[in-house]
């Protein structure tokens, strides 16, 4: 059997980002005629018509290796709704844009998907700054928009959007999953290192407000700017500071030259370090060894539930020449995100926005059917997927040269629920434009 590469197939659309500024330069030039709609963006219904995915996954910045795990997962789940037949009989199509870690280019992103591409769904972004901006411009159209793998407690807190669909645990969720543990086993003198933009300064205070309920003490809180590529400074300050716990909001490229400094200057023993949440992309490729501390995720390739051997396996058989040769974390929400979406949309029996918003709100998924070990509910009033967090450290005994985690522990989403969505309020129905492409 020949098997699958990379490339995108011919049912999907790929601009390349010179097409795109092109392209965006012209949507420029006519918005005076391109709205924006106030309600009832509804074109005429066609059987026959595709229904089209807006993918808005990184594929530079910060988080281009997670954007582009990201996508394998989203195209994934496509495929396997078009092998199965479609969904309401149709071909499911995608277009991607690289959405380049950036919240400016990601608005313009969503503006073309939504105004020229015509796309009934827009799924994607890693930064939480850019998937808050690309969801303000689906909010002005009520086009719905699956937040997949961007994990600031604002994104269904403050930011949260009635279109919007938060699909990754947030930085509170992980903190409440371990910073009572950590207290009781390294001790109560912490001190915080997060990364200088949205995701960082709110995981951060999400962190402190959780570790300080538990009795920590925060000797400092040191902001790094994204891009930091020398750390000595900072690790010379956590040195003579002499915390029992560093807290890490640290993500992306800046999250693996971290590690390495930290293991280079021999504190990846002591103090114990907390890692909020550990991203697969951020870690493949540096070894077991590199996995230091005690951090979070929402799954693990070597899991030992139902379906998840399975899984890797149609993930390996479809990207075979890729670096990462097993699915992480960012792949899986990618994936189970996508193929939730399309599943609805079958349920429902049209792309209506209202319907669909409707369908997702308090939605119940199985803990076997998600390879996870709790059930997980969209909640209906942040509209944040209330999911199983998983607490692990770094693999000592390694069944091979992928198995970099072992999982320590698994929290029921009811247990580490997020004080922050307590901040969210969704848009009325009334206020939500009617959105269908037909």
């Amino acid at each position: 059997m020949t098997k699958k590469k990379e490339t995108p197939r011919s049912t999907s659309s790929l601009l390349t980002r010179r097409t795109f500024l092109g392209a965006a330069a012209a949507v420029g030039a006519g918005s005076a005629f391109m709205g924006p709609w106030k309600h009832n963006r509804v074109f005429a219904a066609a059987s026959d018509k595709p229904i089209k995915i807006g993918l808005t996954h990184d594929a530079s910045g910060q988080f281009a290796n997670s954007g582009q795990a990201e996508k394998r997962g989203t195209i994934m789940a496509i495929e396997e709704a078009n092998e199965a037949g479609g969904v309401l009989g149709r071909k499911v199509e995608y277009v991607w844009m690289d959405t380049e870690t950036n919240p400016q280019t990601g608005t313009r992103v969503a503006e073309r998907m939504i105004t020229r591409e015509n796309a009934h769904f827009l799924v994607g972004a890693i930064q939480s700054g850019t998937a808050n901006a690309i969801s303000q411009v689906a909010q002005k159209y009520g086009c719905i928009y699956f937040n997949t793998n961007s994990s600031s407690p604002t994104e269904s807190g403050k930011n949260c959007h009635r279109v919007k669909f938060v699909w990754d645990g947030n930085g509170e969720n992980f903190s409440r999953a371990a910073a009572n543990n950590a207290i009781k086993a390294f001790g109560k003198k912490w001190l915080l290192v997060y990364n200088d933009y949205v995701w960082g300064q709110n995981t951060n205070e999400a962190t402190k407000k959780v570790a300080t309920g538990y009795g920590a003490e925060i000797l400092d809180e040191i902001a790094v700017p994204v891009g930091t590529r020398d750390w000595s400074s900072i690790l010379l300050k956590i040195q003579q500071a002499k915390p029992d716990v560093v807290a890490a909001a640290v993500g992306g490229d800046d999250f693996k030259v971290m590690r390495q400094q930290v293991r280079d200057m021999g504190l990846d023993g002591k103090p114990a370090w907390i890692n909020n949440q550990q991203d697969w992309p951020d870690i493949y490729g540096l070894g077991a060894d590199a996995a230091f501390g005690v951090f979070g995720t929402t799954w693990y390739h070597y899991l030992d539930l139902p379906g998840v051997s399975d899984f890797v396996k149609r993930y390996q058989a479809r990207y075979e020449t890729t670096r990462i040769n097993v699915p992480g974390n960012v792949t899986y929400n990618g994936y189970i995100a996508m193929r939730e979406l399309l599943r609805v949309v079958a349920e429902v029996g049209s792309t209506d926005n209202i319907k669909i918003i409707k369908a997702l709100e308090g939605r119940t998924m199985s803990a076997a059917d998600r390879m996870q070990h709790h059930d997980a509910v969209i909640d209906p009033t942040s509209h944040q997927v209330q999911q199983t967090i998983y607490l692990a450290e770094g693999n000592k005994n390694p069944r091979d040269d992928t198995d970099y985690f072992k999982i320590l522990s698994n929290s029921d989403p009811e247990s580490i629920r997020a004080d922050a969505n307590a901040t969210c309020g969704l848009e009325s129905y009334a206020d939500t434009p009617n959105y269908d492409q037909g």
